[in-house]
């Protein structure tokens, strides 16, 4: 299985599970896979921006989460692991309703434990928007049968 067709297949887990990002982000579309980078984008709507009417910060900060979990399956594994550490630098505005954000994330590195991934968004004027990381603990995440990691590595 292709690591654009496995990631996809992770990201659809997300949302049947009916959780945050299910709710949040049922527009995000993914735009191109590689083992080890994901970018994708997001079509920027009410619900995802603050009170002055500008993509939300928070809305940001679950993208740097989803982001880094989409990093992590572009290397094959289907559980993510779970959060240790997630940082956001906020630089520009990302937008408003009806403009897009756009963002691309790394998996920079994996251990038997540990994932380390960072993640950019650029706006519709193609300017640094956000950029932010997200270390997971993964170490359980090995034990997941639906993983492809050697088919992905190679």
């Amino acid at each position: 299985m292709a690591a654009s067709r496995f990631v996809r297949s992770v990201w659809t887990s997300f949302i049947e599970a009916g959780g945050l990002e299910g709710k949040l982000l049922q527009n995000l579309q993914i735009t191109s896979v590689e083992p080890g980078r994901v970018r994708f984008k997001l079509d920027i709507e009410k619900h995802h921006t603050n009170r002055l009417g500008m993509l939300h910060g928070g809305t940001i900060a679950t993208l740097v989460d989803l982001g880094g979990s989409l990093a992590i399956a572009s290397r094959g594994f289907h559980a993510t692991g779970v959060s240790t550490d997630l940082s956001v630098t906020y630089i520009n505005s990302g937008g408003t309703v009806g403009q897009t954000v756009r963002a691309e994330t790394i998996c920079e590195k994996y251990g038997k434990s540990m994932a380390f991934t960072s993640i950019t968004f650029h706006n519709e004027a193609d300017e640094l928007v956000a950029r932010g990381s997200h270390t997971k603990y993964i170490r359980g995440a090995w034990n997941d049968p639906r993983n492809i990691v050697e088919e992905v590595s190679k």
